[in-house]
């Protein structure tokens, strides 16, 4: 069962305290601007205040995420609750958007009935106001999100930044309108309408992604490889599959190959090593698959080089690993794994068949292949 660690605790600290001081200060921006756009009968402010509410909704559910996800593991979730960040995020989403479209419905109907705004210098205070405090949160999010890797700060820094320039554009039509006459209101309540909508519809992809099941990032697959190789004896890494559970919490299981020659008891320790490193280097927990390889058979590595040859052809991309030879009374049997890249997958069926008739061709003798293919998280060798 997993262990909470100092880290964890300490993310799950600052995450909420971010999530707090976001809630204060957008419930009073919004209590503010909502008053205003009522008396004003402005229904960009009261939009723009409509956007701060939603941040503080949502500033209540990230508070309820980090607050939720830092339970600790129990027989029921033996790898913690860490995804409920995620689902906090999802919640904030939803929300974000039924309220962009409700935004988008009102200030449509402000087009087609116009009416004035009632301009006065506390209007201009509060957007002037909400425009540095937002600011202000926007550096606060991000300083605090880089600090303990936070997509959900991180997400909140960008929605302050869009926050700033959605509310200096509610102040540019406040202020065309003062000096112009010009009632463009309705215009810019549709943009903050858009601007929600389009940074709710982001916020959901980018939560949906890991709760649906990432893959490894490529540079999460080469922090882990150049990690491997940097070990005595390793020949070779593969099959690098990554299960994320929450902000903080990862596991992996890879394919380390070791010459088949080397002390088995000093592989096992050997790959001791490489799983302890990895969790305190890197912070994933990673289980490795031993793969001994034989290096001192002339004819299975010139068969995994024919192999190779035949396949790069088709696409330079595709590499191989697990090559084994077993000599049957009437065939040889090929087996081996193929990594396709994804332009290829669904032609694994042609690509065996191909490769079968080439081989049987050039060496004059049946082969059978038993070829897995590789089309999830991989970690391939160059």
């Amino acid at each position: 069962m997993r262990q909470e660690t100092d880290e964890q605790k300490q993310r799950a600290a600052i995450g909420k305290r971010a999530g707090l001081v976001g809630l204060l200060c957008n419930f009073l921006l919004a209590g503010g601007k909502l008053a205003v756009g009522t008396l004003a009968a402005s229904m960009a402010i009261f939009a723009d205040g409509l956007n701060n509410l939603s941040d503080g909704a949502s500033s209540l559910v990230t508070l309820l995420g980090f607050k939720l996800g830092e339970r600790p593991a129990d027989p029921e979730h033996p790898y913690g609750h860490a995804r409920y960040e995620y689902l906090a995020a999802l919640t904030v989403a939803v929300m974000i958007l039924v309220i962009g479209v409700e935004l988008a419905k009102s200030s449509l109907h402000k087009i087609l009935n116009p009416a004035p705004i009632a301009f006065s210098w506390l209007m201009l205070a509060v957007l002037v106001g909400s425009i540095l405090v937002k600011a202000w949160m926007m550096f606060f999010y991000k300083k605090q999100g880089k600090k303990i890797n936070s997509t959900t700060l991180l997400a909140a820094a960008e929605d302050s930044r869009n926050d700033v320039l959605t509310t200096a554009a509610v102040l540019a039509a406040v202020l065309v309108e003062k000096l112009s006459g010009w009632q463009i209101d309705g215009i810019m309540g549709i943009l903050v309408a858009v601007f929600i909508l389009f940074s709710g519809a982001k916020l959901a992809k980018e939560t949906l992604s890991p709760l649906l099941g990432e893959g490894a990032t490529k540079e999460l697959a080469q922090q882990v490889t150049a990690y491997i190789k940097s070990f005595p004896l390793v020949l070779g890494c593969h099959d690098l599959m990554v299960h994320d559970y929450g902000p903080g919490c990862r596991y992996a299981s890879l394919h380390v190959e070791l010459d088949s020659r080397e002390d088995p008891m000093a592989c096992h320790e050997l790959i001791d090593d490489m799983e302890r490193g990895c969790l305190k280097e890197l912070g994933i927990h990673l289980v490795i698959h031993y793969d001994p390889l034989i290096t001192d058979d002339a004819e299975l590595n010139r068969l995994q080089q024919l192999v190779e040859t035949l396949l790069k052809v088709r696409d330079p991309n595709i590499s191989i690993h697990d090559f084994r030879l077993r000599h049957q009374e009437d065939r040889l049997d090929l087996s081996f794994d193929i990594v396709l890249p994804p332009k290829l997958w669904g032609q694994e069926d042609s690509i065996r068949a191909s490769l079968e008739q080439a081989l049987d061709k050039l060496e004059g003798k049946p082969y059978h292949l038993d070829v897995t293919f590789d089309l999830g998280d991989v970690c391939q060798d160059a």
